[in-house]
Parts: C-alpha cells; sequence; structure tokens
C-alpha cells in the first residue's frame, strides 16, 4: 500500500452554535489541513499521485474557505457547525469526489486531517 500526503493552509474566521464558551464568539484560526492519499498501484512514472495534482484537487475548497466567515458558506450557513472536526470531513467529501473521477478509483483520500492551532486538530478518515 502506498500513502501520500500534501499540506495546504487557509485563514478564515468562524463562530460555534449551540455552544457556551469562548468559541461561540467570531473569532479566526490560521488552518492547516493534511489530505492522505492512498492505493495498491503506482501510474506509469512511479507515482501514487503527483502532489502538484493533488495540491490542485485541494485547491477548489481552500480558495472556498480562505478568508471568509464560514458560517456564512454553505454547507455551513445553516445546521452543519464549522467545527474542525466538520472542516475536517468536508475536505475529505471534496477531494473524494474529484479523486475518483480523476483516477477511476485507483487512489482514494485515506484522511483529512485538519489543524485549528499548532496544538489542536481533528481527523475524519471512514
Amino acid at each position: 500500500m502506498f500513502e501520500i500526503t500534501v499540506e495546504a493552509g487557509f485563514s478564515s474566521g468562524h463562530y460555534l452554535r449551540n455552544y457556551r464558551g469562548k468559541c461561540e464568539n467570531p473569532h479566526g484560526h490560521n488552518y492547516k489541513v493534511f489530505v492522505t492519499l492512498i492505493g495498491e498501484e503506482l501510474d506509469e512514472a512511479g507515482m501514487l499521485l503527483d502532489f502538484k495534482l493533488l495540491k490542485q484537487v485541494m485547491r477548489p475548497t481552500v480558495d472556498y474557505l480562505d478568508h471568509f466567515m464560514i458560517n456564512d458558506l454553505p454547507p455551513f450557513d445553516k445546521e452543519i457547525n464549522p467545527s474542525a472536526e466538520n472542516l475536517a470531513k468536508y475536505f475529505y467529501e471534496q477531494t473524494s469526489s474529484q479523486l475518483h473521477e480523476m483516477t477511476g478509483g485507483r487512489v482514494r483520500v485515506k484522511d483529512c486531517t485538519l489543524y485549528e492551532t499548532d496544538t489542536s486538530f481533528a481527523r475524519y478518515y471512514k
């Protein structure tokens, strides 16, 4: 089995609904997200996937969230709280659908890890 991981960063604001404490107020983070891919077969170049392609797959989601109040953006504008856990799942889902089309299922997302601070992160995987 082969794995590769790419990191991206973005800065956004959010607040948590149904929460009592400082995080119920609007505030911001400099997020880091790590997407790890897994697969059994390499391509003809001997790669699971070119790092550049994975960065391109992640870019629309990063750009969608970067320098916005996440609570104002679907699907976080209604019932889904923009917690680190839900953001990790969102990245997983967004990259999974694109990668399946791109590689015909040869490569899949193993997990997405989202750092909200330097010392606190959430990870999503199936």
